[in-house]
């Protein structure tokens, strides 16, 4: 398989996000060539810590001394290693250890790892996982959710989610309607049974009317998600 993102490319992206502290850490030939084709397949990291697969780094000691130096004095970063002999890479890949959300719930000191049922399923991943909460590390419990019609599309746990951590003056800035809420999540319910075919044919693609229908359901969650007029080019015209 090729490399999926370039140097150049992620130089890019921190140059433009205005990013500081960045790490660039190149992925595996390994793990490339099992099919690791993002390394979130690989290597989860929140807070302070930095959970990943043997096989995720090309230079795995390199990578760990380079944050080390991002982090300098702000914070000691804490790596959780799984070996190959433990997990071999194409379990790694197919139970989607790694592509868990690792996440820290309010008032516990130490993180939560959420993962597809198909960690737990995983003999080999089970272990693995069940040895890191039953350990005096940074990880101090693993949940297990089915995730399975994402997993079917390629998408674990860390799919499904974009943590941004926000101050509450951006809270306050961001827009509201944009929140989930209960209320929202019926109004999104009811959109998507709405306007969501449960079947597309390749004749589909060729007919005009399903653009149509298409524009007409992204007017309506526009609307639902208060991102106002002109969001996409077809609602310019």
């Amino acid at each position: 398989f090729p490399a999926r993102q370039t140097r150049e490319a992620s130089d890019a992206v921190a140059l433009r996000h205005g990013a500081s502290g960045v790490v660039l850490a190149r992925q595996s030939r390994a793990a490339i060539a099992g099919g690791t084709f993002h390394n979130d397949v690989v290597c989860v990291g929140a807070l302070q810590t930095l959970f990943f697969h043997e096989l995720a780094f090309e230079d795995t000691a390199g990578a760990k001394a380079a944050i080390r130096a991002a982090a300098g004095d702000r914070f000691e970063p804490v790596f959780v290693e799984v070996s190959a002999a433990d997990l071999p890479l194409a379990d790694a890949i197919s139970s989607y250890l790694f592509n868990s959300m690792l996440v820290q719930i309010p008032g516990e000191d130490r993180l939560t790892l959420i993962c597809p049922t198909e960690t737990r399923d995983n003999a080999r991943s089970h272990a693995v996982a069940e040895r890191l909460a039953a350990s005096n590390g940074p990880i101090g419990r693993v949940e297990y959710v089915d995730v399975r019609q994402s997993m079917r599309n390629g998408g674990g746990p860390a799919c499904l989610r974009l943590r941004v951590v926000l101050t509450e003056t951006e809270q306050a800035a961001a827009n509201p309607a944009m929140r989930l809420t209960d209320a929202l999540h019926a109004r999104l319910s009811a959109w998507g049974g709405k306007h969501y075919r449960d079947r597309l044919t390749p004749a589909d693609l060729a007919d005009p009317a399903l653009l149509d229908e298409s524009r007409a359901a992204l007017d309506e969650l526009t609307g639902l998600l208060g991102l106002g007029v002109g969001f996409y080019p077809f609602q310019k015209v």
